[in-house]
């Protein structure tokens, strides 16, 4: 007798092959969602406030799974990436200076990785911030080099990394034992003036600008409808799940500082303080994975800026550079601020200004090519994806405003 096993035709191998096929994408633009500027801003709102604003990371991670959803569908529907539309559809001077925010935003993003790396390189083996840049340079260039020809396995890199990044904190938020009243910090709610100003960070700079002009290249198809919908629906899930796992690192950011550092006299005020306080309150295994993850997030998050710079320059110029000259171009500015003895957690907090900038140049053209049939075709958003889109590009754009304006005050 043939066993029913026998029997059953083997079609769901294929479709799981299919659908690993389409995924990645995601994973790499997560990277950006736990890059050294959020280790530093979630971490001072744990320390600082507990589990209190644990519903701001929450809120914030919806927001981006959203935002990044549009611009993978954005190159799924039309096979363009969204500086190329936006060169297609808007005025020359529009264009032009579009692109020179986005440059702009690339180099901010390029400072925060590189000095997150150094840190952590420093931290880890005692280097100097300098020659730790220089490190890093080195490093990016050699992930970066697997981008143009192997770009599944560039993809493996930096989901490697990002998993590096994961098991750091999960390690630590295992040492920091039970999270007694973290589920209060789901409820919405403030404590002053001073923890709405951090809440408008943490959300503010959740979004990056630069990804969603890559994602929305990493995702571009060109084949018939039905393959384009069957991307679509994968993206769903490479999304769900790349930004899901972003969001569970940035929830374990603040808890760990809420569950060690808050309520204690440990100091926090930079990423050095947060590695000494975790060493001398959880052990020198927290610290060592705090400092491997920062490590990851910054050799990760600045090979994928990279990549996003070339987009940026091929949609808006069409002009193309090799990406290991765009790499000594754009880390020259992070290195002459290094350079300079600048604190590096007030180089972190100057850069995440920037990138806050450069947000609404993304967004807003986002949400209104998204809505237009004529370049959407079937793919049009919906009535309601697009008032969605609008709510948030609005929210976003106006808090990342009020952060530009209370810094530059500050």
């Amino acid at each position: 007798m043939v066993s029913s096993v026998a029997l059953r035709p083997p079609l769901r191998m294929p479709r799981l092959r299919a659908l690993a096929g389409l995924m990645g994408p995601a994973f790499v633009v997560a990277v950006a969602y736990v890059d050294p500027g959020n280790f530093a801003t979630n971490m001072a709102g744990g320390a600082g406030y507990g589990y209190l604003l644990l519903w701001v990371i929450v809120a914030a991670s919806l927001m981006a799974m959203f935002i990044q959803y549009l611009s993978a569908k954005l190159g799924i529907a039309t096979g363009q990436n969204l500086p190329q539309l936006c060169r297609e559809h808007y005025s020359r001077p529009a264009t032009a200076m579009l692109w020179v925010q986005a440059e702009l935003v690339t180099m901010a993003t390029d400072l925060a990785e590189f000095v997150g790396a150094a840190v952590a390189l420093n931290l880890l083996f005692g280097i100097p911030l300098l020659p730790a840049a220089g490190i890093t340079a080195v490093v990016s260039f050699g992930i970066l080099l697997l981008a143009p020809l192997r770009r599944r396995r560039f993809e493996s890199v930096i989901v490697g990394l990002l998993a590096i990044i994961l098991l750091g904190f999960l390690y630590q938020t295992l040492q920091v034992g039970p999270l007694t009243g973290a589920g209060a910090g789901l409820v919405p709610g403030f404590a002053g003036t001073d923890s709405v100003l951090l809440a408008t960070g943490m959300l503010g700079a959740t979004v990056m600008p630069h990804v969603i002009y890559l994602h929305s290249a990493l995702s571009r198809r060109h084949g018939d409808i039905a393959e384009r919908r069957r991307a679509l629906r994968s993206t769903r899930v490479d999304i769900g799940v790349a930004l899901g796992v972003a969001g569970l690192v940035n929830v374990s950011m603040l808890v760990v500082a809420a569950g060690a550092l808050h309520g204690t006299a440990a100091p926090a005020e930079s990423l050095e303080d947060m590695h000494g306080s975790l060493g001398a309150l959880l052990g020198p295994g927290a610290a060592l994975a705090f400092a491997l993850a920062l490590l990851a997030s910054g050799l990760a998050a600045s090979s994928v800026g990279t990549m996003s710079g070339q987009v940026v320059m091929e949609g808006f110029l069409r002009r193309r550079i090799p990406l290991t000259l765009r790499r000594l171009v754009t880390m020259v500015p992070a290195l002459a601020i290094l350079a300079t003895g600048v604190d590096p957690t007030r180089a972190l907090v100057l850069s995440q200004v920037v990138l806050s900038f450069g947000i609404p140049f993304a967004l807003v053209p986002l949400v209104l090519l998204s809505r237009r049939r004529a370049v959407m075709g079937t793919f049009v958003n919906r009535r309601a994806t697009t008032v969605a889109g609008a709510v948030i590009a609005l929210l976003v754009s106006g808090l990342n405003v009020f952060l530009l304006a209370r810094t530059l005050m500050g």
